[in-house]
């Protein structure tokens, strides 16, 4: 589930609450291409990426805790090249509703042993809401250096943001105009009196180099540095933030022959380490004045992983165990040095066991993990309140049980049940300037179910293309087991942020006569807002829609498209502020959105 509370600001959780992020991506680990971008802390600047930085992507549900560390919410790789490429020249340009502006320019090589990327993106946008203009540039290049039986790949990009941040309506403010930013209220001042938005600068480096040493034995082995600058002025003060990380990963994979099957087995490590200063100053009407509080703060977390793998005729077995390894240290400066402090946690071993078995025409698999996610340093030193270095990590067991099946070669289903018992659950609050602050709330349980659904109504080898009709259904029942805070008892209240019920329903199409398009429509339940269950957002449909055409003439290459986002025109608020102090719940998403994009390449 991904949300955008306004342009720039997203959320993503993979089967999972994000409660904890109010904004940017917390408690799910993210690569990109093969350099973890998730900091020591387990927060990860989505965001910095581009549309065109994303060239395959693969998503792991549930803790990835033998291969992956720490972190509860499941694992996103992201690479940003195809395994094999072609020389290019390519130029887009998109425009469309409330200012949308869009530009691309690549240079795709691929000469010999070496493929290359060199591409340049800028996103305009003037926002649906006031106060919610977006400009984000970001300049990447990629490279893979392949030789027998080894590959140097090394990436770089730098990512230049600006975004405005609206704030949160309630909802006497939300119904009177939903387009509207925060209004001034007492001695607060409006958004666009604070001046609210950010401005934010992120660069990555990194190399990966894979080798295969024999026919059983291979490596991969990434070392990276990765550092943002955030300057936040908000209704309450100006943050400024210095986040430096580095690190490094070297997996290793032997494989040993059995009868009718392989063992593989997995080992190696990983480490991070941030140097972060952070700064919070006052805000005096968008101007930065004077200086309130310094903190240095040095995550660092190492994590040692091994997992086997036995795949025997229609067997797979895989077993795994990390042991985690997280501290901080941290001291504030101003407004007067204390005691350097620190919090570790030591020796966490987080076991996963998975059973697959696969039939003719379907397979059942479960699987048992147990995940670990401690406090990100947003959490621990939020800017909307008090520091909180005793906050305790969330950590519990998973366990699912999934179906997949292929019917009549056309039908494709996946259905998959899970239960998440989690402990120390950190949960969101709000203070009356719409800062965040955070708490643990106890135990929680998080079950559902998930289905999926593709029917090939036209098959790729079909002489007319391929259209595909897909569906899928999501039940999230989540709810607090025990949640007892000052003078309150939410426990079996819903966890607040989760819609019960959500799908998607669509129709793709692909013509070889180079027309090509979508229609999809996407629901969501109402949406618990606060921990007392007192206050929800509306239900919403949502439909999107697009046509297009594409042509080649030799080397020369066109693509034409035109669509529509929220074609209905809903009024749905996403991206909800959760525990909003005051009520300011709601971020009024996008009208009917319309937009045209246009695509020129030239191949090599």
């Amino acid at each position: 589930r991904m949300e955008e509370r306004s342009p720039g600001s997203y959320r993503l959780n993979i089967r999972g609450s994000s409660l904890r992020s109010p904004f940017g991506v917390r408690n799910v680990k993210i690569y990109y291409n093969d350099i973890p971008i998730t900091d020591p802390t387990g927060f990860t600047y989505l965001n910095a990426l581009g549309y065109y930085n994303f060239g395959q992507m693969e998503i792991i549900k549930g803790p990835g805790s033998s291969l992956y560390g720490g972190g509860t919410g499941g694992v996103m790789l992201i690479q940003s090249m195809p395994d094999k490429d072609s020389g290019a020249i390519v130029g887009e340009y998109t425009a469309g509703s409330y200012g949308l502006q869009g530009l691309y320019a690549g240079l795709h090589t691929a000469t010999g042993s070496f493929q290359g990327r060199t591409a340049i993106q800028q996103l305009k946008s003037e926002g649906y809401r006031e106060h919610s203009a977006l400009d984000r540039t970001v300049f990447s290049w990629s490279g893979v250096l392949q030789g027998k039986g080894q590959s140097l790949r090394a990436s770089f990009f730098y990512s230049d943001l600006q975004y405005e941040t609206p704030g949160a309506l309630n909802s006497t403010e939300y119904a009177q105009n939903r387009r509207a930013s925060r209004p001034a209220a007492g001695a607060l001042p409006s958004a666009v009196g604070a001046g609210a938005r950010i401005f934010q600068k992120t660069a990555v480096a990194g190399l990966s180099y894979q080798r295969a040493w024999t026919g059983r034995l291979q490596s991969k082995t990434t070392v990276y540095g990765m550092a943002t600058s955030l300057n936040n002025p908000a209704i309450q003060n100006w943050g400024r933030n210095k986040e430096p990380h580095a690190g490094g990963r070297t997996v290793w994979t032997y494989i040993v022959p059995v009868q009718d099957g392989a063992v593989t087995l997995t080992g190696g490590t990983e480490w991070q380490k941030g140097f972060y200063s952070l700064q919070v100053y006052k805000n005096r009407g968008g101007i930065i004045d004077s200086l309130r509080t310094t903190d240095e703060v040095s995550p660092e977390q190492l994590v040692v992983f091994a997992q086997a793998n036995l795949a025997v005729q229609s067997w797979v077995l895989t077993a795994g165990l990390s042991r985690n390894e997280y501290r901080i240290g941290y001291q504030r400066f101003t407004p007067a040095a204390l005691t350097p402090g620190e919090r570790r946690f030591k020796n966490v071993l987080m076991p996963r066991v998975a059973l697959l078995k696969t039939f003719k025409t379907f397979s059942v698999y479960s699987s048992v993990a147990k995940g670990f996610s401690p406090p990100t340093t947003a959490e621990l030193f939020p800017t909307g309140g008090a520091a909180n270095p005793n906050l305790e990590p969330e950590q519990g067991w998973n366990s699912d049980l999934g179906f997949r099946a292929t019917l009549l070669k056309k039908l494709f289903v996946d259905v998959n049940a899970f239960l998440f018992r989690l402990e120390n659950s950190i949960t969101q609050q709000r203070n009356a300037a719409g800062g965040d602050f955070y708490v643990n709330s106890g135990a929680v349980r998080q079950q559902g179910i998930e289905a999926a659904l593709w029917y090939d109504l036209l098959p790729a080898r079909s002489p007319f293309g391929t259209v595909q009709l897909w569906a899928s259904h999501t039940l999230h029942h989540f709810r607090y087991k025990s949640y007892k805070p000052v003078n309150n008892d939410f426990s079996g209240n819903k966890q607040p942020g989760v819609p019960l019920n959500s799908g998607s329903v669509g129709i793709d199409a692909a013509l070889r006569n180079g027309l090509f398009g979508f229609v999809n429509s996407n629901y969501s339940s109402r949406v618990p807002l606060n921990d007392a269950n007192t206050a929800y957002a509306a239900r919403f449909v949502v439909t999107n829609a697009q046509a297009g055409y594409q042509h080649k003439w030799g080397r020369a290459g066109v693509r034409l498209a035109a669509g529509v986002d929220n074609l209905f025109n809903e009024r749905y608020s996403l991206g909800n502020d959760i525990n909003g102090f005051g009520g300011r719940f709601f971020n009024a998403a996008a009208g009917r959105t319309v937009y045209a994009t246009m695509r020129l390449q030239w191949l090599d």
